[in-house]
């Protein structure tokens, strides 16, 4: 049996973590790479690191942030934002990063999915999707630009398209429940689930333990992504893996 993971997410704006609601009212959470250091002692699985504005503002993903970050952390890193080409990929993965997301950049040109997975293999390509309910359209919405944008693409049919691409895992995050705390968008995370063959990371909307749980049981998901819970100390990724595996849930303690 595959173990689930649990996945911080640092969320970077100019150089600080920081933590919305919906993807905005940003609110500054510390340091990145003492938050790495501090997760990566806790136990995390991976970690997630994205900057957020590097697409909206035009510019590449901070190589010095994600180099400090990786000095920290002896777990599979993620890294995202402002990434648009083979030499991008290049330079994360040379300063630290074991994976990269694709979001912004794979909806203005579908190859770059195609040619980094060719190049660096499928399991380094983690395809991102920022979703939100339309409802005049009857469809989860796909998003770009740090959630700014909408495109009109309908969130199942091009998590299938990035599968197709090549992309080894896709990183679902809900607009709708997004720092919420109100759980995530299980309707949404099994939808997508059931209709791809990689492995799905939740996120947007962890406040309780349950709700992970949920995520994992009737969200289908195979690991999720929170912030908000670890961030402000509610929970420690140790009292989550302890709670999972009294629920039947396989985790790496």
């Amino acid at each position: 049996m595959f173990t689930k993971r649990i996945i911080p997410c640092l969320d970077v704006d100019n150089g600080r973590v920081v933590k919305g609601t919906s993807f905005v009212n940003l609110r500054d959470a510390g340091d990145p790479a003492e938050l790495a250091a501090y997760y990566n002692d806790q136990g995390c699985d991976e970690l997630v690191f994205l900057d957020i504005t590097a697409s909206s503002d035009n510019r590449n993903t901070m190589v010095n942030v994600v180099e400090q970050v990786s000095a920290e952390v002896f777990i599979p890193l993620t890294v995202g934002g402002g990434i648009r080409s083979i030499s991008n990929i290049r330079d994360m993965l040379r300063a630290g990063a074991d994976k990269i997301s694709l979001n912004t950049a794979a909806v203005k040109d579908p190859q770059l999915v195609r040619e980094s997975a060719q190049e660096f293999g499928s399991q380094c390509i983690v395809a991102a999707i920022d979703a939100k309910r339309n409802e005049d359209l009857g469809i989860w919405e796909v998003y770009v630009n740090g959630g700014r944008t909408p495109v009109g693409l309908n969130v199942i049919e091009w998590a299938r398209e990035l599968v197709d691409l090549g992309a080894g895992e896709l990183l679902l995050t809900s607009m709708d429940t997004d720092g919420q705390q109100s759980g995530y968008d299980l309707d949404l995370l099994k939808s997508v689930s059931e209709s791809v063959s990689v492995p799905v990371i939740a996120s947007g909307g962890a406040g309780e333990m349950e709700h992970i749980y949920n995520a994992f049981e009737r969200g289908k998901a195979d690991a999720v992504l929170a912030a908000s819970i670890f961030h402000f100390g509610k929970y420690t990724v140790n009292d989550v893996k302890k709670y999972l595996k009294e629920q039947g849930i396989a985790v790496r303690i």
